[in-house]
Order: structure tokens, then C-alpha cells, then sequence
């Protein structure tokens, strides 16, 4: 079985290289794989389904192509697409995942998230994404206008640009004791998630026992990356 793992995308809503070599990813290395995991931040922002299956609407019809294929397909939201819904999950035949999320592995228990919750020396960015995730705040979000909506991802994204050039690097990196947690809880020695932007392959030690904790990489126009499990291997490949 082949599986492939991705995430940190950031498709602008506008054209873009980012978004041909998406459609050519879907259209290429995704026809031959059983299984594909989208580990979030796939979407540079998303506004709510109203707009996003307008605005990314070729990436959805292609997803769709491919789910109706047989190719099992899985997302899992982002700190920038966590107002992906049930909407989008019917147009573009994708299966909804929590995070983090338990899966078989080529036989080996792996656990799967999009990484920001690991985050833990981040105190203010935990704090907005706890008010984020809000039902209630969502609710209210998703009926203001349009227009509106887009102002407010703008703003974000800018803030976000401000807080990575202001805040110490390894405060926006995950956490060691937040990883080794992770791992205890789940029973698990292998994680598998993105966020971060520092694609890695990190060898740890929990509880004596050896663990592995692998970082998906975030796309460029010049290198765009996903991570193949097949036959027991995970290997980094590139789209060309």
C-alpha cells in the first residue's frame, strides 16, 4: 500500500505555482497511492465552505476525481484552514480528521497532527487558537460578510508575518516535553506533522524506548515536497 502525507501548502486563493503543483501532484504521484493524508494548512486561509469551494474550486473538483477513483483521502485542519467543514468534505471526498489522530502505518502505529497544538511555549498564540476553535466564535464569524471575512484573515496573516520576524525561533517550535506527552498518551513511537516549517526526521528516546518523530515540509514555488510511506519506508520525494 502507498501512502502519502503532506501539509503547509498555503494555497493562495489567487493563481499560483503553489496551486499548479498541487493540481499536478493530484493529477500525478496521488493517482497510484491507496491512501493520502492532508495534515493541514493546505489552504492559505479559509473564510468558511461558502467561499472556499468557490475560491479553490478546481482543487476540489480534483480531489473529488481522485476520491471517486478508490483513492482514500483524509484532512485534517490547519491553524489556517480550521474552518474547513462537512461541505467541503462532500464536494471534494475527503474524510475529516481530528488531530491528532491514531493510524496504521505500513503495520506501525503512527500518530498524525498538523503540529500547532505542540506549540506549548507559545502561550498567546495557544490563546487565540483555543478562542478560534470556538463554536460560538465560528458561528459568529461565518455570518459576517464576505468581504469582511477576507479583511480578517488578511489581518491575521499579517500579524502572523510580524510575530515570526519578533518572536524567538524556538518558541514557535514545538515542545520536547509536548512531544514526549504526545507519544506517552498514545501509546505510540512514531509522530508524523507539520506547522513547523523545519522538515526533519528527529530520533527520541520515551520512556528507554526509541521513538521517531518526522516534520513535513512546507511548499515553495522551487520545492515542493510530500512524504511517501510504502512497503515499510518512508521516503521525501519531490514534485518535478
Amino acid at each position: 500500500m502507498t501512502t502519502l502525507l503532506l501539509s503547509d501548502l498555503h494555497l493562495p486563493d489567487q493563481p499560483s505555482p503553489l496551486r499548479e503543483g498541487f493540481l499536478r501532484f493530484l493529477a500525478g504521484p496521488a493517482q497510484s497511492a491507496q491512501r493520502i493524508y492532508l495534515l493541514g494548512d493546505i489552504f492559505e486561509y479559509w473564510i468558511g465552505d461558502d467561499v472556499g469551494l468557490q475560491d479553490y474550486a478546481a482543487e476540489v473538483r480534483a480531489l473529488k476525481t481522485l476520491s471517486t477513483r478508490g483513492v482514500a483521502l483524509y484532512f485534517m485542519a490547519g491553524n489556517r484552514d480550521f474552518l474547513v467543514g462537512r461541505r467541503f468534505a462532500e464536494a471534494a471526498g475527503v474524510r475529516l480528521l481530528d488531530d491528532p489522530s491514531l493510524i496504521e502505518l505500513d503495520g506501525v502505529p503512527t500518530l498524525l497532527a498538523h503540529g500547532d497544538a505542540y506549540c506549548t511555549d507559545d502561550k498567546a498564540y495557544l490563546r487565540w487558537r483555543r478562542f478560534s476553535r470556538n463554536r460560538l466564535a465560528q458561528w459568529s464569524f461565518a455570518r459576517l460578510p464576505v468581504a469582511r471575512r477576507r479583511r480578517i484573515a488578511g489581518d491575521l496573516r499579517g500579524k502572523s508575518r510580524r510575530d515570526k520576524r519578533y518572536k524567538p525561533e524556538d518558541i514557535m517550535d514545538v515542545s520536547a516535553a509536548a512531544i514526549t506527552a504526545a507519544l506517552r498518551d498514545s501509546g505510540t513511537q512514531r509522530l508524523i506533522h507539520g506547522h513547523t516549517h523545519r522538515p526533519a526526521d528527529h530520533s527520541l528516546s520515551i520512556d528507554g524506548r526509541a521513538a521517531e518523530r518526522i516534520v513535513l515540509a512546507d511548499w515553495h514555488p522551487d520545492r515542493m515536497e510530500y512524504l511517501q510511506a510504502e512497503g515499510g519506508q518512508l521516503r521525501r520525494c519531490l514534485m518535478t
